[in-house]
């Protein structure tokens, strides 16, 4: 069985200070036991990465960033390199969300673009990639989401997509409460392995670890993280709970 993995994506949330408490209060209170059966990883602000580095070196969390640009360095105002990351401590990045995608306009060439540099840097990533409501009323959410994976995973080697991670994130399902199926989120995911395995080859998708996304909380996390297919989950909101976060990351260093 592919080692789950818990991803906390703070958002925009949580002050320079705030971001501090919350990850002291996270790193202080989780068990060694979950960190040793599961992949526990906490991505805050920008602002807060290099002071977070620093409280959790010790925990066994690990540190990713929410986003990178597709160049070393240059001209390119309010942007940040791999190389950056790498130097406060990042070896994750989330690249892809569906809120880069909808608020910024984002396509599958730009995060095919990221994911290169940042692979190219040494970082993981976790690209994230769902359909709107809109596609998935019309029947058209296997398409939309085979053609991201594709379009996203353009050109990256076999042997890069060792340090490739994918979030399965339903657009309809973030932030709203709502929630897929664990019988919709088996199917995507199998859905995704396929296309992974037609891409590369059977190997290189069984080895895929593939993340859900979209309201997932410390209530429903048993019954999400036991779905086949579910390798972990890309958390919002419950993230910047200590004790819920906590919770989750427990629930999947239990499942077997």
């Amino acid at each position: 069985m592919r080692r789950k993995l818990i991803a906390g994506n703070w958002k925009m949330n949580k002050s320079y200070n705030e971001s501090q408490i919350l990850a002291e209060e996270i790193s202080k209170n989780i068990e060694p036991t979950i960190t040793e059966n599961t992949d526990v990883l906490i991505c805050p602000p920008f602002i807060s990465l290099g002071v977070i580095s620093e409280i959790i070196k010790d925990s066994g969390i690990k540190l990713g960033a929410q986003n990178v640009y597709s160049e070393n360095d240059g001209a390119y105002t309010g942007e940040i390199s791999a190389e950056m990351l790498k130097s406060v401590g990042c070896e994750y990045v989330i690249i892809g969300h569906s809120e880069r995608r909808k608020f910024f306009y984002e396509t599958d060439e730009d995060v095919n673009a990221k994911v290169k540099k940042a692979l190219d840097n040494g970082l993981k990533v976790i690209v994230c990639v769902g359909e709107t409501l809109e596609e998935r009323e019309k029947g058209d959410f296997e398409k939309a989401v085979t053609a991201q994976v594709t379009g996203s995973l353009e050109k990256i080697s076999k042997e890069s997509m060792r340090d490739v991670v994918i979030a399965y994130e339903p657009v309809w399902a973030i932030g709203t409460g709502l929630n897929a199926t664990p019988e919709q989120a088996s199917e995507i995911h199998g859905m995704i392995g396929n296309t992974v395995s037609k891409l590369y080859d059977s190997d290189t998708a069984e080895n895929l670890r593939i993340l859900y996304g979209g309201s997932v909380n410390a209530k429903n996390a048993k019954e999400m993280l036991s779905a086949c297919g579910v390798d972990g989950a890309l958390i919002g909101g419950a993230s910047l709970k200590p004790d819920d976060f906590i919770s989750i990351a427990n629930e999947a260093s239990k499942i077997k």
